[in-house]
């Protein structure tokens, strides 16, 4: 995540901000742009100073504090290019479920934010009616029907509980799982989606089969033999995580929710001026100054070894508070071939029109 500044006032901006703590004025997103942009008054609109001046309404959602992006207001559109894509919202009357609602937001717009850094093309179902990338926000009733967060056909599912951190805990621990956020669940269930756009619809089937396995292998029976034997021991050579190992789609998903987690943790890094220089003996492999821009590199083997040296600082520092390792994962050869798969994947993609405010 890129760090901003206040165009007013040249203040520092962080990308949920709403308005500049320094000169007061309101801010937005403008996604085209990459920017927060300071907004001036223009009428029933706003001027976005980070746009050459660009006329812009805020977001439907941020009435109700949901969403602090920007849409082009001589447009049609009145929800941004993250929200558009909502099917289904739980109810917002309820104070709780609103409250889990804005947190599902806040990690469904980073997303977004990654999935437009990337180029990647987001139609929704008006532009495509059959497998356009849509949300359904559902919240589990006591008493009703389980709901399961999960991807179909360009659906993506998520229990609104999964906003709550005590439930979110009970299901890590229930599931054996040593990492689950919001986030990791939008990055994963987006890659379900990913990989019917960018591997089966552009002719990559046997290049992911060589390297993640058959995908026409049965589905249920794949996740069923999973949950009742678990992984074999050795998974940790060849997936990036238990779960990965279950199915070759659910082994992409996984590779691409680490991905994103790598392209945008080592963006902020970048963004803050981070290095690792240690003060040992016998540690020059992990000395590096994170200055790349990892959405604009086109080697994935860069982007893993400034990675590596940046993880093992981080992880180190959440241990001397006594926190669980930020990245608890080990990035074999072979997961390393995984995700530079990824990476060739999406920048040979063909150029989709960019996304506008």
């Amino acid at each position: 995540m890129k760090l901003f500044n206040c165009q007013n006032c040249g203040a520092l901006l962080f990308f949920e901000n709403r308005s500049c703590e320094t000169c007061g004025l309101p801010l937005g997103y403008l996604p085209q742009e990459a920017t927060v942009s300071a907004l001036m008054a223009d009428g029933d609109a706003f001027t976005a100073m980070g746009a050459n001046g660009a006329r812009v309404r805020l977001c439907t959602n941020a009435g109700r504090d949901a969403c602090n992006w920007l849409v082009d207001a001589d447009g049609a559109e009145t929800f941004c290019a993250a929200c558009r894509h909502n099917r289904i919202v739980p109810n917002l009357d309820d104070d709780r479920t609103a409250l889990l609602w804005r947190r599902l937001e806040l990690a469904k717009h980073r997303l977004f934010y990654s999935l437009i850094r990337l180029d990647i093309p987001l139609p929704n179902r008006i532009d495509d009616p059959s497998e356009g990338l849509v949300f359904d926000f559902l919240d589990e009733i006591p008493g009703g029907p389980k709901v399961m967060t999960g991807h179909e056909d360009g659906v993506i599912t998520i229990n609104v509980q999964e906003a709550d951190d005590a439930h979110r805990e009970e299901m890590r621990h229930r599931m054996h799982e040593t990492y689950r956020t919001l986030l990791g669940h939008f990055r994963h269930e987006v890659g379900h989606w990913i990989w019917d756009r960018l591997v089966r619809d552009q002719n990559r089937l046997a290049a992911f089969r060589d390297l993640f396995g058959d995908d026409r292998a049965d589905y249920a029976q794949a996740l069923d033999r999973h949950y009742a034997e678990g992984p074999a021991p050795d998974w940790q050579e060849r997936t990036i995580s238990a779960y990965a190992t279950s199915h070759p789609w659910e082994d992409f998903a996984e590779t691409w929710a680490h991905y994103l987690h790598i392209m945008d943790t080592l963006e902020t890094a970048n963004a803050f001026g981070m290095g690792v220089r240690p003060t040992v003996p016998q540690a020059g492999g992990l000395e590096v100054d994170v200055a790349i821009d990892p959405y604009r590199t086109t080697g994935m083997d860069e982007i893993i070894d400034q990675w590596v040296p940046l993880v093992f600082a981080v992880n180190s520092l959440n241990r001397s508070m006594g926190l669980s390792d930020l990245y608890p994962f080990v990035i074999s050869p072979t997961v390393r071939e995984k995700l530079a798969f990824i990476h060739t994947m999406v920048h040979d993609q063909p150029q989709a029109p960019r996304v506008g405010p």
